[in-house]
């Protein structure tokens, strides 16, 4: 349970900026009313010893207090993502919020004098209770005070009270012991010595602080940063492999294509892919054409399900596949079927979405087939409308699938828009369909299909703020 703290919103939600800001002013408030009080109402005086320690206190507080601040500062203006506030932010209540057996903040305050002269030992009992020591046992002399500690901070406890007690220096440093029941405290110490009306050290004094809590806080922001910096990179990583792969798999043309090469007939070609503003990774989005042996043309587009490498890999054994199939001499209704067959089988099954269309430019004819997948848009005089469907089911989606394929016939200055279902807002294909037939007339005027590509970015242009990938792939058809 959250502590009252933070009783105003759930433990589990990111804090608001306003909010933090909020307890940082109340913070710095509070840090100089207590500053305040250390200077108008305490008096340094080294033989008072309720003096001492009401100092120490003020000291300790005022400390506290410019930790949190900065702590707050880094929920506030730090790493923006709600891992890192998260963790800082259950640290933050884990460091402050009163829990069993511990109670409160100042209950985790304690207070020693070590008396030199006569072996006098006091402890406060907030001492006892953070070393979990009875207070029905003796306080621990200097001497006792290392057997608690641990090996590894036993020499600098030991240094810093000789210095302590030799040179005067003041203590303020943090030590780790082991207590009776086995539990780690960390332990942070400040102290002066207290010298004779000669000069030598009668006495030394200490408030000791238990801030296991915080640096176990402090050590999961750390470690939580650092997680997510490994993240990044591997992220980072990531995507510029699948840049890479997708680089390497779609058509490298940019512009205009003609296929067949100096053909009075050649189909006019241009494609873009559009990346997600919304994922820094890349999906499996894809557009292809390719001058098949027969002279006739394949085109295709179509959607893997999911980002990332795996995504992009998998679109590249797609596209692969149809491609070899395809020179082979399959129709699409056929090629259809063997690719759903090979995502069926394959280990990291997916779901896909594709158009497949063969042209062949000496009867001007397209034969093609879809599976789950927007049906081409055929342009025509000035108005456009979408082609009757065949039937066919997502890839992947139903073993033994059988896709059926149609055909168009295909005039002089028909043009032909192949799209994925991530131009529009939240994959939204009717409104895909309807923006992109309302470019009629501006397709209608356009001389080249690269103008007509730049027409639909601009059409589908969402200020930075694309849902998801997207292909699109334009046709014209030459000729007399």
């Amino acid at each position: 349970m959250p502590s009252h703290i933070f009783a105003d919103r759930p433990a589990a939600q990111p804090p608001e900026r306003g909010t933090v800001d909020a307890l940082i002013q109340q913070t710095r408030r509070l840090r100089g009313e207590v500053d305040a009080v250390r200077r108008d109402t305490l008096v340094d005086d080294d033989d008072d010893p309720q003096g001492r320690w009401q100092r120490a206190l003020c000291e300790l507080a005022v400390h506290q207090l410019d930790d949190l601040d900065e702590h707050l500062a880094q929920l506030r203006d730090g790493v923006p993502e709600e891992t890192i506030e998260r963790e800082l932010l259950e640290g933050l209540e884990a460091e402050f919020a009163p829990q069993p057996g511990r109670g409160s903040l100042l209950s985790r305050v304690g207070s020693a004098e070590w008396n030199l002269l006569t072996d006098e030992v006091t402890w406060s009992g907030e001492l006892y209770q953070i070393f979990g020591r009875s207070p029905d046992r003796p306080p621990l002399t200097l001497d006792e005070l290392p057997t608690f500690v641990f090996a590894e901070d036993k020499d600098l406890l030991t240094q810093m009270v000789t210095d302590c007690l030799i040179d005067g220096r003041p203590i303020d440093g943090e030590f780790r012991i082991v207590r009776d029941d086995g539990s780690v405290r960390t332990l942070h110490m400040m102290g002066e010595p207290v010298l004779d009306a000669d000069g030598g050290t009668a006495s030394m004094w200490a408030v000791v602080r238990d801030v296991s809590e915080l640096r176990r806080s402090q050590l999961a922001v750390r470690e939580t940063r650092d997680s997510l910096q490994r993240q990044r990179h591997i992220a980072q990583t990531e995507h510029r492999l699948a840049v890479e792969l997708q680089e390497a798999v779609l058509p490298p043309w940019r512009g205009p294509l003609r296929f067949p090469q100096g053909s009075p007939d050649a189909l006019d070609l241009a494609a873009h892919y559009l990346p997600s503003s919304s994922s820094a990774l890349i999906g499996g989005d894809w557009y292809d054409a390719l001058h098949l042996p027969d002279g006739e043309t394949l085109l295709s587009v179509g959607d893997l399900t999911g980002h990332g490498v795996t995504v992009t890999s998998g679109m590249a054994m797609l596209l692969g596949a149809l491609r070899g199939m395809a020179v082979a001499g399959a129709e699409p209704g056929k090629l259809m079927g063997w690719l759903n067959q090979l995502l069926d089988a394959s280990v990291q099954p997916a779901l896909g979405s594709a158009v497949c269309c063969r042209y062949n430019p000496h009867t001007r004819t397209l034969t093609w087939a879809q599976a789950g997948h927007p049906a081409p848009l055929l342009f025509r005089d000035g108005t456009g409308r979408a082609l009757d469907a065949p039937d066919g089911v997502l890839l992947g989606a139903t073993p033994g699938a059988v896709y059926a394929q149609a055909s168009e016939q295909l005039e002089p200055g028909d043009l032909l828009v192949l799209h994925t279902d991530g131009l529009a807002p939240h994959r939204d294909g009717d409104a895909s369909r309807t923006r992109l037939l309302s470019l009629a007339p501006r397709f209608a005027t356009a001389r080249t299909a690269q103008d007509c590509v730049r027409a639909v970015m601009e059409e589908f242009d969402e200020g930075g703020e694309r849902e998801d990938d997207a292909c699109v792939l334009v046709g014209i058809v030459r000729g007399t």
